[in-house]
Parts: C-alpha cells; structure tokens; sequence
C-alpha cells in the first residue's frame, strides 16, 4: 500500500516507519527541508494546502501523528504551539482530503487518552469512558491537556463526512519502545539512578501499550472496516503508578527505587521542562472496541511488555 504519515519524524513515527517500510511504500510529510531519512520525503508547514495534497491521490492511508510534542512546560506559547499544531494540521489534511479526486480509503488521525477523566474506579472505554475537564480540583494543567485532545478531536469532526473515507481516532496511550529519548527510556534511566520509586501517592493508574502491539493494531486498522471513530490504543492492563514502576525495576535490574512525593515532582518537573501531569493523572484506559473486534495482544501485560523494552534497549 502507499501510505503518507503527516508528522511521521518524531517516536511514534520512528516505530511505524521501521515497522512498515519493508512491506509499503511509505512518504514522509515534514517540515524539515533537509530530513536525513532511507523513506521519500515531502515538505509541508503542516497548517495550509500545498503541492504535499497531490501526494493523497491514489494513496491508501493518510496517518496523521503531527502535533508539539506535550513534553514541555505549559505556557503560553507552549499551548498555542501544542493546540495549534495539532488543529491545522487535521484542517489541513481535512481540506485536502475533500478536494482529493480519488482519497485514500483510511484517515487515521492521532489523538489521546488523555481524553479521559482522572480516576481509579473503573476503567475508561470508548462506550461508557468519561470525557475528562469537570474533575474539582483539577491543575489548570490537566484541563489544558484534556481541552487539546477535545480540540483535537472536533477538529475532525468539523471536517463534515468524507464518504469515500473511514476515519479513526487512535486515543494513543504511552508508546512504549526502546528508542533514545522516548518515554521507556526516560523511566527506565529513572530507575536505574533509583528514582524509579512511587510518584506521589502512586494509585494513578498508568495506561500503555507495547510498540509491537502498537504496530499491530495500526495494520488491524488497515483492514478491519468496522473499526471507525475513537478507539482506545493500549493494552487491556494499566496498572497503577506504584505496581507499575516495580515491575519496570525488577526488568531492568534496579534494587531500590526512592519515591517521590508530589512537591518533589513539581521541582523536578520545573527543571525538566515539563509538567507533573504527565506522571500525576490517573490514565486508566482500556480498548473495549480491539478486544470486541477480536484483536489479542503479544504483550497484553506489563512485566513482559518491560522484559522484552530492557532486553532490547
């Protein structure tokens, strides 16, 4: 199949790529002018119509993963850049998407479990799931993030129907792969330092996926046409904070693992450049609608998920 992926330069597009090349032909949209990369490349601001629309004639899929990456503080210019990046980019491919001549059958578009509302009771599906946004008390930072996913989203939505194209929102969670600079490998090197300890209380649920599974349900995407609108991506197991990080320890060789109380994530956020609500929000996140499907995953829990990561980092 040919496939374009928008914003396919960052993790997330490093680990479809490697996965898919082999099998498809794969081209890049990106807004580097001089990108080293073995797939053919083709420039975009990610924001307007351009020469890169013709590329969607003819092509099977459009993935769109293009967005700032949330891994930084939240001020102002951090938000418009994280909220705007994400909203052009889907009005873009929306545009050319209706002006295409013959589109690709599949659109699928980026979006997040972070969607959800924090919580620990029962776990967040696609049918019964609560949007987040109303939760007392809640950070100005966790609102910012959950306002950014349902832009995101209704970005799509206000595309109006594409008839000649199915659409699916893949509510991502963590995409966990061995490659430098990705999240495993940031908790990983916690851990061995021996901060791989509890954040916080540690009962914030953590949702995941492995990169093969995560691969594996993008090419369960491609084929399975009753699968459309939003659909959780991550494993049928998220575990809370505490539970989660011992088992990373034990895989990776970490005898102790000091915790961090939430005033010490705050300074150490500050320092990061980033912000505690990506440690500190409940993500319990489930796929109701792959496990519907029939979909079974090779790495359904998280002790071998962070086995396999630690063997292959």
């Amino acid at each position: 199949m040919k496939i374009v992926i928008a914003g396919g330069t960052g993790q997330v597009g490093a680990v479809i790529r490697r996965a898919l090349r082999s099998r498809h032909d794969l081209l890049v949209l990106t807004r580097s002018h001089d990108l080293d990369s073995v797939d053919r490349t083709v420039y975009w601001d990610g924001k307007t119509p351009g020469p890169w629309a013709a590329e969607l004639e003819e092509a099977d899929v459009i993935i769109n993963l293009a967005g700032r990456s949330v891994n930084c503080r939240y001020g102002s210019r951090n938000r418009r850049d994280i909220l705007e990046s994400r909203v052009n980019s889907v009005r873009a491919i929306g545009f050319a998407l209706k002006q295409a001549k013959k589109p690709p059958a599949l659109w699928l578009q980026a979006s997040t479990a972070t969607i959800y509302a924090h919580r620990f009771d029962v776990p967040n599906d696609e049918v019964t799931g609560i949007i987040g946004g109303e939760e007392p008390n809640a950070p100005d930072t966790w609102r910012f993030s959950i306002d950014v996913a349902k832009a995101w989203e209704a970005a799509v939505q206000s595309v109006g129907p594409l008839p000649n194209t199915r659409v699916v929102l893949m509510r991502s969670a963590m995409i966990m792969s061995p490659d430098q600079g990705g999240i495993f490998a940031m908790l990983r090197r916690l851990a061995r330092l021996g901060l791989g300890g509890r954040a916080g209380n540690g009962r914030q649920y953590v949702s995941w996926i492995h990169e093969h599974d995560f691969v594996r349900v993008i090419e369960t995407l491609f084929v399975d046409e009753s699968l459309s609108g939003p659909i959780n991506v991550c494993s049928p197991n998220p575990l809370p904070n505490a539970e989660f990080m011992k088992i990373l320890r034990r895989a990776c060789g970490a005898p102790i693992g000091l915790p961090a109380t939430k005033w010490m994530l705050e300074v150490g956020a500050f320092f990061m450049r980033t912000e505690t609500e990506l440690i500190l929000k409940s993500r319990r996140v489930v796929p109701r609608r792959l496990l519907e499907s029939g979909f079974e995953f090779q790495f359904p829990r998280w002790r071998e998920a962070a086995e396999d990561l630690c063997q292959r980092y």
